[in-house]
């Protein structure tokens, strides 16, 4: 089984070369695909020295929700037997837990393995206050909303099956291109039946370079999840 690594990224040159030596210290990766929305080719120069990356340049921030769809597509395009993980990349999703997560992730034959901020193992580091408190209450709104029992809904920390994989770009995109993909992503997985399973995990808030996120985001994100809801109720009715 080969493993593909899926990171988006947008201004994150300081970051992306240790985020790889990272990965390919830790374990033996088949490609790592960078989906760039940065507007300028700046990364492209600095991953140069690897022979397992693959690069895409789309120039403007079209979201990282598309971005994981982007990369997912492009490495489901060959017929290799796969698992794919999808991480951040500013390194607040630790290289180190990729090999025990792939071990859990096949001891339980998931289709799906969140790393969750939630449980009671996991950790959140250099986290102001404000944050922690507004990720908590976004998770539980969400949850109390689409009833999937897992503990983190927007931690993009994850790895797939190649079956979800291929259920995702099949089916997912229709609600936003941001984060909100990733409740999207796990409604349709859920509610499929596809197996999915959480792991306790750190996260470490980034040292260098700024985060993407901006209000407008977050409130197409909130609109977004209103839409998951509505799409959640759709799926169940078609099992009746």
């Amino acid at each position: 089984m080969t493993i593909s690594i899926i990171v988006p990224t947008y201004k994150e040159k300081d970051n992306i070369k240790n985020l790889i030596s990272k990965i390919n210290s830790e374990i033996e990766v088949k490609s790592i695909i960078i989906v760039d929305d940065s507007p300028e080719k700046e990364i492209e120069q600095e991953i140069s020295q690897f022979n397992n990356v693959i690069y895409i340049h789309r120039g403007k921030k079209l979201g990282r929700g598309s971005a994981i769809l982007e990369g997912l597509k492009c490495s489901l395009n060959d017929n290799y037997n796969k698992i794919f993980i999808e991480m951040d990349a500013d390194l607040s999703h630790e290289p180190n837990e990729i090999k025990t997560n792939i071990n859990i992730f096949k001891k339980k034959n998931s289709d799906l393995l969140i790393s969750s901020r939630y449980l009671s193992e996991s950790s959140i580091i250099n986290w102001s206050i404000q944050r922690k408190v507004f990720s908590y209450l976004a998770n539980k709104l969400t949850k109390f909303l689409l009833k999937v029992p897992v503990s983190d809904y927007t931690n993009g920390y994850r790895i797939y099956s190649h079956q979800a994989a291929d259920h995702i770009v099949r089916n997912c995109g229709r609600i936003g291109d941001g984060f909100i993909i990733l409740s999207e992503i796990l409604v349709e997985l859920y509610y499929n039946d596809f197996k999915i399973h959480e792991t306790h995990s750190k996260f470490v808030n980034r040292v260098r370079g700024e985060s993407s996120v901006n209000l407008k985001e977050i409130i197409n994100s909130l609109i977004g999840l209103f839409k998951i809801y509505k799409l959640k109720k759709k799926i169940k009715q078609s099992f009746l």
